[in-house]
């Protein structure tokens, strides 16, 4: 087959074989593809632990608590509440109060956080973690299994939450999430850290967290209510092993 021939604008003439020749990609951007959709998920690694510790755990909003677990916490959340309306001075203003002393960009933890009050008075990342919430800023988990990475807090708290017999096993998990040199906050009611009333020995109490790796900065006694420790992770901490930890007695609430 003859070779055909093809006229240009400019006169010229080129050649080109077995009919029409290979056409040449638009490049254009009206002919490019369109950018991969996001992935269907994009939530972060924090978000996805934290919502498989939930779901279990929250109770929806509007519904009464209904499960054993549920109505004791509710009780005792409750509890609690009268209890400290009657107190001159609240634990957790104390504590709030100390964090706006400090550095506003630590991370906190705040473990039993209750109506999340930490978090809602101070300006620091504050992840709310309570056993039980309706509330969707709070992270509902057991405390002895949160969905927070290994040394990725500044500050623990627990303020009066140091409910449950397995009570060692959530200060674990604080010694598991703090950084070195982490602080660790606890306010406890003081009839539960009186051994005179059947409570635990205080010391006792300081020496088994020490042993978990933590060194006690101060222990604030002045308040008549309630006692407030403050520790601090040390920068090479080490668990004993076989730690003896002292048996809080439970939390009463009186009827007024």
């Amino acid at each position: 087959m003859e070779p055909q021939q093809e006229s240009t604008a400019g006169g010229r003439k080129r050649r080109r074989r077995g009919g029409v020749g290979k056409r040449q990609k638009d490049y254009s951007s009206s002919q490019q593809a369109p950018p991969p959709a996001p992935p269907a998920d994009a939530a972060s690694p924090l978000e996805k632990r934290r919502r498989k510790a939930g779901e279990a755990a929250a109770i929806p909003k509007g519904r009464k608590p209904t499960s054993l677990l549920e109505k004791m916490r509710a009780r005792l959340s409750g509890g609690y509440q009268e209890q400290m309306s009657h107190w001159p001075e609240q634990p957790v203003n104390v504590i709030i109060k100390w964090l706006k002393s400090h550095n506003k960009s630590w991370t906190v933890a705040d473990f039993g956080c209750g109506n999340a009050a930490v978090a809602k008075n101070v300006k620091n990342k504050v992840f709310s973690i309570d056993l039980v919430s309706d509330d969707p800023s709070v992270i509902a988990c057991d405390m002895a299994h949160t969905p927070l990475e290994p040394s990725s807090v500044d500050v623990a708290i627990f303020c009066l939450s140091l409910m449950g017999t397995n009570f060692p096993s959530y200060l674990q998990e604080a010694n598991r999430v703090l950084k070195p040199s982490g602080w660790l906050l606890i306010a406890e009611v003081r009839s539960r850290l009186d051994p005179n009333t059947g409570g635990a020995d205080p010391d006792k109490f300081s020496e088994a967290i020490s042993q978990l790796g933590f060194n006690l900065i101060s222990k604030d006694e002045k308040n008549k209510m309630f006692v407030l420790f403050y520790f601090r992770k040390k920068e090479k901490s080490k668990v004993a092993k076989n730690i003896e930890w002292p048996q809080l007695k439970p939390c009463l609430y009186k009827r007024r």
